[in-house]
């Protein structure tokens, strides 16, 4: 399970690394830090593409499949 970064975040926060892909070009960038923000206030990752779980007092975040 993907845990919080304390080391960049004060206080830690959910931090995954994606890869990112140019549909236009199919350049692709590996290991992306992304900050995962439960508070915002929109999303750039459409509901239907992915579920995430943030668990704060445990520090953890996974993901969520339907089903599961």
């Amino acid at each position: 399970m993907p845990a919080y970064d304390a080391a960049r975040f004060d206080p830690p926060a959910p931090l995954a690394q994606v890869t990112l892909r140019n549909l236009d070009t199919g350049a692709v960038w590996s290991d992306v830090p992304m900050l995962l923000d439960s508070g915002a206030d929109v999303s750039l990752v459409p509901q239907a593409a992915t579920s995430v779980l943030f668990d704060g007092p445990h520090l953890t975040w996974d993901e969520h499949r339907s089903g599961s």
